[in-house]
């Protein structure tokens, strides 16, 4: 992003206490948890490969860049200063198609727990077409409002959605002590055994590397955050932590509590507790529980649509995409241009995705496809510290020589096999050919978009920008 005087500034309104709230509300996300518990006990392997190999090695990368290069646009300001602007903006661009893809399959599993607001009689609701959508579309206009007025009012959805996850995750994992202690374990250690048949495997670990990612995002908000330099490595230390031990914690639960059979991509979470409070005569507090798991999911989602907008935000400011989107409101200083768009893309893809699949199988497409758009921008945050690592220390960074070039090193060779990886099928998939022809399309589509935005359009509006300033 350029520096010029003239370009719009945003407030500076998140203290560290919201940057762990956001990393915990970003990073933990229970919605992906039963798609990833659904392969049974060998997934607690794959989460502790992927926490050495992937997430550690991120929040080096997250504090060395960030520090380095401080300011709005997080990826795609580190991949634009370390390779060349067309590097930066095709990390930008695949972070935020990534989340016009994310976003609604948190809407579908916000519809899939929110209708055990209603009671369990009224769970197949989550597979009505028309329901889905409505729900969906009216909750994204919603946190597009909300983020419109600004951070400071939209953090405390993020806050409330990290407070949710906690007290979801809390209760889930109490019920599966209790049921452990009164029943015993109902997992052996044949199901920790990496099965005769490991393909689906292939596709889960790709989305667990997805699941760990977000504590890039306040960097994309750096210019909303306060005093960066000093709050953001303590805020990713934190939130880290705690995410990764809620990860292991929460899918453990599912195992024990209703086994990898009976678990649902949708509703596994809401299942386990209905199951384990049905045995101790708590069902009551299944309601209580969805609507706190709802919340959860509002910030979720609040958190990646008001983070990943940032992207096209700064793209527009430096001309590779339309001018407007660089626009901020003139009451309420934030990039309202770019949200209307995330949020109009976002529900034309529900449309789309809702008419050639079944919502689970639209779920689980949407999803293969934003883990892949995800992970391009890593390739380029772990390849700049490998960069950073060989070249001669400057003495700028946070870190020394070998701990950046494992770091870089581990997260890149890691990256790129979950990129691979989620061009197998998942478990619950029931069309290959649907699959596969949506996975490629898809990749296609998303990268010929940012190869046209670059070399055409980017290209179109230097000779305006050259008349436009002054001699």
């Amino acid at each position: 992003m350029t520096s010029d005087a003239n370009q719009p500034h945003l407030k500076r309104v998140l203290g560290r206490r919201d940057l762990v709230l956001l990393f915990v509300v970003a990073v933990f996300n229970l919605n992906v948890v039963p798609s990833i518990a659904t392969n049974g006990g060998v997934t607690i392997w794959l989460w502790l490969i992927s926490l050495a190999l992937f997430f550690w090695p991120q929040g080096i990368a997250v504090i060395e860049l960030a520090h380095r290069y401080p300011g709005e646009g997080g990826v795609y300001l580190w991949a634009k200063e370390m390779f060349g602007g067309f590097h930066g903006f095709l990390s930008g661009w695949c972070y935020w198609t990534n989340n016009m893809l994310y976003v609604p399959t948190i809407m579908l599993y916000f519809v899939g727990v929110s209708v055990f607001v209603l009671g369990p009689n009224h769970a197949a609701l989550a597979d009505n077409k028309t329901f889905a959508l409505g729900t969906s579309v009216m909750l994204l206009l919603a946190l597009a409002a909300l983020n419109i007025v600004g951070l400071g009012v939209g953090k405390w959805i993020n806050n409330l959605g990290a407070i949710g996850t906690g007290v979801a995750a809390a209760v889930l994992i109490v019920l599966g002590l209790v049921m452990t202690y009164k029943n015993g374990l109902t997992v052996t250690a044949v199901d920790f055994r990496i099965p005769n048949d490991p393909h689906f495997l292939l596709n889960t670990f790709g989305v667990i590397c997805f699941a760990l990612v977000g504590l890039e995002l306040a960097s994309i908000m750096g210019d909303e955050i306060k005093d960066p330099r000093r709050t953001l490595p303590g805020a990713v230390l934190a939130g880290g932590v705690i995410s990764g031990l809620l990860y292991i914690a929460v899918t453990l639960t599912l195992l024990v509590a209703i086994g990898r059979s009976g678990i649902g991509v949708l509703q596994g979470i809401v299942q386990a507790v209905a199951k384990m409070a049905g045995q101790f005569g708590l069902a009551w507090i299944i309601p209580a529980f969805a609507f706190m798991l709802s919340i959860s999911i509002a910030g979720i989602a609040s958190a990646w649509l008001g983070g990943s907008a940032r992207i096209p935000f700064v793209a527009g400011l430096d001309s590779y995409m339309p001018a407007w989107l660089g626009r901020v409101h003139p009451r309420y200083v934030t990039p309202y241009a770019a949200l209307i768009v995330h949020v109009t893309i976002s529900i034309l893809l529900c449309v789309v995705f809702f008419r050639l699949s079944s919502v689970q199988a639209a779920f689980q497409t949407m999803l293969s496809l934003a883990v892949v758009l995800q992970l391009v921008p890593y390739v380029y945050v772990f390849a700049a510290l490998l960069k950073i690592a060989v070249r001669t220390p400057d003495g700028a960074g946070v870190y020394g020589r070998a701990v950046l070039f494992l770091a870089g090193a581990s997260g890149l060779v890691t990256t790129i096999l979950g990129i691979g990886l989620q061009y197998f099928p998942p478990q619950l998939v029931t069309s290959l050919h649907t699959y596969e022809w949506e996975m490629v399309g898809g990749t296609v589509f998303f990268v010929g978009l940012a190869l046209f935005f670059f070399f055409v359009y980017g290209r179109l509006k230097e000779p305006q920008l050259e008349s436009a300033r002054p001699t």
